[in-house]
Formats: structure tokens, sequence, C-alpha cells
């Protein structure tokens, strides 16, 4: 058995899961006290089921709490950033295109010193021991502990930057890093953005990761647990409080996850509606579809691979207007248990034209019994309109696809989409956040540049599925699970030799057995 946990903004949802049969689900209100929220998920799902707590054997959890950390600016601590790239990129230091807001909040601590190599290797310039440890040195003056370190085409050869790492650990007791060839992929900028941001959520990764670690340990919960990243699979919770940044995304991603798992559907257009918003998002064989631009998390460009999803303006909570013509962007959110018309408030919502019109039964009915029927029926097509709207820029053809409805405003459709060739409303639809958690698998990805010619392509992957399988099984997966989820490969026309850009990811199922590490 395995319970799955979504800590959202306003709700944690959590399932308790044995096998694929749902025993027991809940709905809990996300406390400002992380641990209490979880707590409260769990002595709901534990008494609902009846079942041992010793019986769970692992427990997975999504959070958006360090997605919000960086979108509110806060809980973000000071961090220095490296980076061995001169004389190249002199003129485009790290952090030169951030949001003046967030970059005052991570501190402007940059330094750059001659090194890097071209993406064959050959070096730039040789690493200047010398810069290197007056950088080191007025960091450490400055009484910075956090030290993000980025070197120009570090994926394909990381050398220099674990050469800095070794530097600066043996300069400053007690440091934290993280090495961008660790957290991302080609892209010096986006990289070294990404590296900066997982740096700065260090110290509240530790305080959130020891906060559910306690949660368990407080119900006897011994198993392993892990956290939810942004691919669709699951990271060793000591993994996630060392790359926080990794979660970013992971809750739409753990709808889509949970969506397929519940409807055995691996190709649809799925729909979560929530109280303010509606995330749609592509299924392809199970997984989500993933960005190809880069994505900006707070107003940072990054290269994170995230799932490529459409957040449209409407939600239980979404604000009805000029007669139902208009339909939010403003929302009720949260408060739609007080403000809605059925709830004894006094705002009209999308809620309330769902019951007024008849496909639901919510609160009071009585209270939105009088409303105008044109006001309703005007409402109810705005409502399928929008839906129809963002599902349509996002299918890839002109022809209906499959449409699965989940999240807790999946009764907003009450009607065929014009875009749809069948509507899937599986059972559990509520917590397929929590369901896609719990059914994650292990993952890992790599991206580097191969020249074929010098590297046959069987022996690149041979050599990168090696690399990955240990790191897969070392995280926990059964190694007869472990497989190729995604080849990617794209010639760089710009660069010498044929150049391929490869990025490979492989999966595995958590391994019960008592074999994990």
């Amino acid at each position: 058995m395995r319970i799955g946990i979504d800590v959202g903004g306003t709700h944690t949802d959590a399932v308790l899961l044995d096998g694929q049969t749902v025993r027991a689900s809940i709905k809990f209100l996300t406390s400002a006290n992380v641990r209490d929220g979880v707590l409260g998920a769990l002595d709901a799902i534990l008494k609902d089921s009846g079942v041992d707590h010793q019986l769970v054997e692992a427990v997975m959890i999504g959070t958006t709490q360090f997605t919000n950390a960086v979108i509110e600016r806060r809980e973000l601590a000071s961090t220095a950033i490296i980076r061995a790239g001169l004389p190249s990129g002199a003129m485009i230091p790290p952090m030169i295109d951030w949001p003046e807001d967030i970059a005052e909040a991570v501190g402007r601590h940059t330094y750059m010193v001659h090194g890097g190599r071209t993406y064959d290797g050959f070096p730039i310039a040789p690493l200047d021991e010398a810069e290197l440890d007056a950088a080191i040195a007025d960091i450490k003056n400055k009484g910075i502990k956090l030290v993000a370190i980025s070197s120009v085409f570090s994926p394909s050869d990381p050398e220099q930057e674990l050469a800095i790492a070794e530097r600066v650990r043996a300069s400053i007791p007690g440091v934290r890093m993280t090495l961008s060839h660790r957290i991302g992929g080609m892209g010096l900028l986006e990289r070294e953005n990404a590296a900066i941001l997982n740096t700065s959520l260090l110290p509240l990764a530790s305080s959130v990761i020891s906060a559910f670690g306690d949660a368990l340990a407080e119900r006897a919960i011994a198993c392993p647990f892990y956290v939810s990243q942004n691919d669709g699979t699951l990271m060793s919770a000591d993994f996630a409080a060392e790359f926080p940044a990794l979660t970013f995304a992971s809750g739409p991603t753990n709808s889509l996850r949970g969506a397929s798992l519940l409807s055995g559907l691996e190709n649809a257009v799925v729909v979560d509606i929530g109280g303010t918003t509606s995330d749609i998002g592509v299924l392809q064989g199970g997984f989500p579809r993933q960005s190809n631009v880069a994505i900006q998390v707070g107003g940072v460009r990054t290269n994170f691979r995230m799932p490529d999803i459409q957040a449209i303006g409407l939600g239980g909570g979404s604000l009805v207007a000029d007669q139902g013509q208009r339909i939010g962007p403003q929302s009720v959110g949260y408060r739609l248990v007080t403000e809605g018309l059925v709830f004894g408030g006094n705002t009209l919502t999308t809620t309330d034209i769902t019951v007024a019109s008849g496909a639901a039964e919510i609160g009071d009915t009585s209270r939105v019994a009088s409303l105008d029927e044109e006001l309703v029926s005007t409402a109810v097509k705005r409502m399928h309109d929008i839906v129809d709207d963002g599902i349509d820029q996002m299918k890839s053809s002109r022809d209906p696809v499959p449409v699965i409805l989940v999240g807790g405003g999946a009764v907003l459709v009450s009607q065929d989409l014009s875009t749809a060739s069948k509507i899937h409303r599986p059972e559990h639809s509520g917590v397929a956040n929590a369901i896609g958690a719990a059914n994650a698998q292990i993952g890992r990805e790599t991206e580097r540049i191969v020249v074929y010619r010098q590297t046959p392509r069987e022996e690149a992957l041979r050599g990168i599925q090696e690399e990955l399988t240990t790191a897969l099984r070392a995280a926990g997966a059964a190694p007869a699970t472990i497989r190729i989820a995604d080849v990617e490969e794209t010639a760089i026309s710009y660069m010498a030799e044929e150049s391929t850009r490869l990025r490979v990811k492989m999966v595995g199922d958590l391994d019960f057995s008592g074999g994990q590490s």
C-alpha cells in the first residue's frame, strides 16, 4: 500500500492506494505549517480506511511550496554565483535579465572567472585559480554559505565545475552548492539561472523535507518517502532536499499522470479545473507533453523540462458578470464556501451557475432557483466556450480528441465540447493529483552534445543508459523495470562536425522488495 499527497496552496489532497484500488481519499485545508496539513490529511485517510499504518510501503508527496516561494519572492536565501567562462560572455553576466525584486531577494553576488570549454571539450581558457581564490575569499567575507557554480558547456564536460566546487568546499566550511550540470541542460544562461534558484531554495528545502519526514514519523510511518518532480517522476527525499527546483510545476504534472491512470488513456487532453483556474495539458504515451520553449519561473528564464500547460481563468470560484457573458478571470478562490450564493454568500460564481442549471447539487440550491434563465444559459455556454478555446489551442490537429476532466471544478463542464471526441470523467478525479503522485515512477534524465562520427549513436546511447541505470537503482528503482522513456535528438546546424543534442530520459518502478537504497 502507498499514500499519495499533493500539498497545494489551498488544499492538501491525499489518497491511500492498495495496488490500483483507492481505499480512501481526502481534500484537507493546507495549513501555514505544512506539517500540520500533512498530518491532518494522513490522519483522515488512515482513519477512513482502517488500514494499519505499518502496511504503508511508501509515501509520495507533491508540493507547490518551492514554486510559490519563487513567485512570491519569499524565503529565498542569499546566494553567490561563480561562472567559469571568460573571456567569452563577458558582456552577459549572470542574472542579467532577472526581475529586480527577485534579484535583490537572492542578492547580486556574481563572480566571473576565466575558464569553460567549447561543446567538444576544447578549453576556452584555463581555469584561473587566482581569480577563483579571490572570488571565494569575497564570498567567505560576506558570510554567504550558498554558492551556485556554472561553466560553459558543463553538461558535456563538468570537470571545471567539479574543480571549482572542491576549492569552494575547502575554503568555506558548511557551504552548500548547486553545480549547474546536475540540474539543467544545454543553454548557459537558463541552466545557470536554474542553479541559482535551486541554491537559494536549499534552506527552505531542508525545512520542508524535514517537516514531511517529521509528520510521517509522528504517525510511526517508517517507510521511505519520495517527492514529485516536474517530469512526472519521483525523487528520494534526500535528492529533493538537494534539488528543490525540480519540483517546479509538479502539481499539474501529477494531475495529468493521475488522469491517465484513472482513465486508462495514454493519449488525450486533460482539463484540470480548480477553484481559480483550469490547467490544460496533453498526454503523450501516458506522460505530459513537454514544453519546447524556455520556461519562466517567477520571471526567471530556465531550461527545466516542464509540462506544456495552458492555464485559463476558469474555476469553481470564477466571478460571473455582464449577464453571463463574462466569466473570470477574477475568482473568490478558497472563499467560495463563504461567498458563493449556494453557500449563503452574495457573489455570483460559476458554481452557482452550474447548480442553477441543474448540472450539480451543491450547497443550498434554493438560493439560485430564481436566477434568470437567460443569464444561466448564457453563462453555461460561455464556460464551455472557454474550455473549448483552451483545448483548441493545445491539441495538435483540427480533429476532436479524447478529453479527461479532473479536479474539484470538473462539474462546470456539463455539456458536450466541440473539441472533444469523447469526454471522460473518471472516478476519484477530484484527487487525480494525489493519485498521480502515488503512482509516479523514479526518473532520471541527462542531456549532452555528441558527434556521431566520433562516438557512434548506439555507443553514446549505451553509455548514457548505463549511467542513468546506475542512478535509478541507487534512487530505489527496481532493476527489472528500468527502461528508456524518451530519447530526443536535435541536429545543431551551427556547430561543426554534424553535432547532435541528445537528451535521454529513463524511468523505473519503485522497488518494494526491500532492496531499495
